[in-house]
């Protein structure tokens, strides 16, 4: 079920043109400092793999992928990515990558079962990274670690948005909160998962929340994940709780509530992997092309994780809608509802808008949702208006 949250009061900072270069600026200034930060080398990556190999993501394991023929493969099905967590540790075993290296690249997707609306959009465009580890970094404070590096490239970039841009105002907080989701379930037992996640968000400013996956004292999971990439179930010793990955979510002031802007971890080993599927009742999958590989231990080590673009630019340029950012498809009725809302905003009409001047000065929210055919790296078609 879509949805839309329409914060009172709301006007873009930004006009078409100031938000187009503000993306690219983002785009590229964060990506060389993460890869700074982390050591990353960039490589190409694919829109799609074949189907049956286990290399395409199943996310929560609930989420259809999109798929077609191959007429030359004789008809094979291939498969439009979820996202490329397996198949770049396929790849740093191919590149031969050593410890503390690693790669990133621009995954870009579709995932037809979003619930749309301001945070969520058909099309999925992030940084998908991958580094090799030893086994002695399999550890809580080695993600901290990798966490607070990728936070100082965030607050890095925040602050030369707002150089570029003074009517941006910075908002993340100096240091990011450390939490588990066990600890985030004690804290507020009487909340759902997302409300939880509101609430730490809005107290700290900027959260990491450890162990998403693994089940909870209440017996439920805080979100779920596939089995076979994040490792969810490896005890740390210094406080008994499970899980290796997690979720770096910030507060955004525009809509009020929390955002998640990147979901990552340390990737599983040969016994974290059984233990998994075991855990899901998946363990066929271990007969498939990666779930070999790395059972045969010839896939290395790794943590990684992936970092939303859109939803990045969306947070710095003070954004109330994600279709500000990129161009998709979105359900008539919020098309509608968003137009006679950024209109009633802006003191525009429908008439208004036919006349070349007004369509100067239309923001690019307004424009966004008019588009009718979405096309790569957020650029707006615009159908003339009768």
């Amino acid at each position: 079920m879509s949805y839309l949250i329409k914060p009172a009061n709301y006007k873009a900072l930004l006009d078409l043109k100031q938000t187009e270069l503000g993306i690219k600026q983002i785009k590229e200034f964060f990506q060389q400092n993460l890869s700074s930060e982390l050591r990353l080398r960039r490589v190409t990556a694919p829109l799609f793999v074949l189907k049956g190999m286990g290399i395409n993501d199943d996310l929560s394991g609930t989420e259809r992928a999109v798929s077609f023929p191959i007429k030359d493969l004789g008809d094979a099905q291939a498969e439009v990515v979820h996202s490329l967590a397996k198949w770049k540790r396929l790849t740093l075993a191919d590149y031969n990558i050593e410890p503390g290296y690693g790669i990133y690249t621009d995954m870009n997707a579709i995932r037809a079962d979003e619930e749309l609306g301001n945070l969520h959009s058909l099309y999925v465009d992030q940084w998908d990274w991958e580094r090799v580890i030893t086994k002695e970094q399999r550890t809580v404070d080695f993600l901290k670690q990798i966490v607070t590096r990728i936070y100082a490239a965030m607050r890095r970039t925040e602050y030369m948005v707002c150089e570029m841009y003074p009517q941006i105002k910075p908002f993340l907080p100096h240091d990011i909160h450390f939490i588990h989701s066990e600890e985030l379930c004690q804290m507020y037992p009487d909340k759902s998962p997302k409300e939880r996640e509101h609430a730490i968000s809005q107290k700290y400013g900027a959260v990491f929340i450890i162990g998403i996956g693994c089940k909870l004292s209440d017996g439920k999971e805080h979100d779920l994940r596939a089995p076979d990439y994040d490792d969810y179930t490896t005890i740390n010793p210094e406080n008994g709780l499970p899980g290796l990955n997690g979720d770096l979510l910030v507060w955004d002031k525009v809509l009020d509530r929390s955002v998640e802007l990147s979901s990552m971890g340390i990737r599983v080993d040969k016994e974290a992997l059984l233990r998994q599927l075991t855990l899901s009742g998946q363990e066929k999958r271990k007969e498939l092309y990666f779930h070999k590989r790395l059972l045969n231990e010839t896939l290395p080590l790794c943590i990684g994780g992936g970092i939303g673009q859109s939803r990045l630019c969306m947070l710095y340029l003070q954004k109330a809608h994600i279709g500000e950012i990129q161009a998709s498809i979105w359900p008539e009725d919020m098309r509608k509802e968003c137009a006679n809302w950024v209109c009633n905003l802006f003191d525009y009409n429908l008439s208004a808008m036919k006349e070349e001047d007004d369509y100067k000065k239309s923001s690019s929210f307004y424009l966004s949702f008019l588009q009718i055919t979405p096309i790569f790296n957020a650029h707006f078609i615009i159908k003339e208006m009768p």
